[in-house]
């Protein structure tokens, strides 16, 4: 799992004994819906459909997927290249109804919401969509669809087919590539201007942030993540982001395998009375509504941070939009925090 999910949420189930029946009948609708042709693509489209996922698994359909559900990043990246999806499952709406931090400029009215925190799946909805492709992230290497309920997978699955993109272990770059690809096979025009743009900003910004961090290899630039009680400070090997980050010469904090070991490798819990255990000049902070924000920290030994004294705190998307127009600013917003920060650490 990525980085701290604070705390990781409790799953329900999501089908009580007495509401099996109710998704047998829709099961049978979903597929009645499909053999009279909806959920299809338009009639213009022609010949089937495949894109080999990262699990190297082949989701097919005897044409172009236009009932699609994704985990909500997932759907914000593909509506960045015109693919629209029809529901949704993860982070979307605020408490106060706005859209969440991982729905990007998608309309979060005109989707079905599946559920809206991470691990929450109403697999009765899902069937009432008529779904042809679920699509989410994979941070492991067990292809485990980010988002999709463990104990309630089998009967997802068998909906629809499924596609998963890997942000394990691997660069930015990687899952970019992916999801370009498979909107393109969607439907999107990758040729398009907008589209084309986005990827020569974010092949400036990754260029600018190589430069900065060249000339300022003194700044370190700690990642942390914070719940009531403890303050998680993350590694850069396994995530996405941070490895692409460091590959640009990024210098981090990188806490010891050892502490990283009870998270499976992904971060170092601390105590607030320990808060100050690693130096830092910039610090990068979880920008999940599942977590507290640096504005809502009211232990004092985090005040007394060298870095949060100077100002120099600034987000983490820690769970990235990947579309190369929500990815440049990322690389952006880093390189002005560590080439206007000061040494203090």
């Amino acid at each position: 799992m990525p980085n701290a999910r604070l705390p990781q949420p409790s799953r329900r189930g999501i089908l009580a004994a007495g509401g099996a029946l109710g998704l047998t009948a829709l099961l049978a609708a979903c597929g009645d819906e499909k053999k009279s042709g909806s959920g299809k693509a338009d009639a213009g489209d022609s010949g089937p459909w495949s894109f080999k996922d990262d699990r190297g698994t082949t989701a097919k359909q005897d044409s172009t997927p236009k009932n699609i559900v994704a985990f909500t990043s997932v759907a914000a990246a593909l509506f960045d290249y015109g693919i629209e999806v029809k529901g949704v499952f993860g982070p979307t709406k605020t408490k106060d109804g706005k859209a969440d931090v991982q729905a990007g400029d998608m309309d979060v009215s005109k989707v079905t919401i599946l559920g809206n925190e991470w691990g929450k799946f109403n697999i009765e909805k899902y069937a009432g969509l008529a779904p042809d492709l679920l699509v989410s992230t994979m941070f492991d290497d067990a292809g485990t669809l980010w988002g999709v309920p463990e104990e309630s997978k089998d009967k997802i699955l068998k909906l629809a087919p499924s596609a998963g993109i890997s942000v394990y272990d691997r660069q930015m770059t990687q899952p970019l590539q992916r999801l370009l690809a498979l909107a393109e096979s969607l439907g999107a025009d990758v040729k398009a201007d907008k589209v084309v743009k986005a990827k020569k900003r974010f092949e400036a910004a990754a260029e600018r942030l190589r430069k900065v961090a060249k000339a300022n290899k003194d700044i370190k630039v700690l990642v942390g993540s914070a719940s009531q009680d403890i303050f998680y400070v993350s590694g850069t090997n396994l995530s996405a982001d941070l490895e692409y980050f460091k590959s640009l010469g990024v210098n981090f904090v990188e806490p010891s395998e050892s502490a990283k070991k009870a998270s499976g490798g992904w971060f170092e819990n601390l105590s607030w009375e320990n808060v100050n255990k690693h130096a830092a000049d910039v610090i990068m902070m979880d920008n999940r509504t599942a977590t507290i924000q640096p504005a809502d920290i009211e232990e004092p030994t985090w005040a007394k941070l060298p870095a949060v004294k100077a100002g120099q705190v600034i987000p983490r998307v820690t769970e990235p939009i990947y579309s190369y127009d929500k990815c440049a600013p990322i690389l952006e917003d880093l390189a002005d925090a560590i080439e206007k920060a000061k040494k203090v650490s």
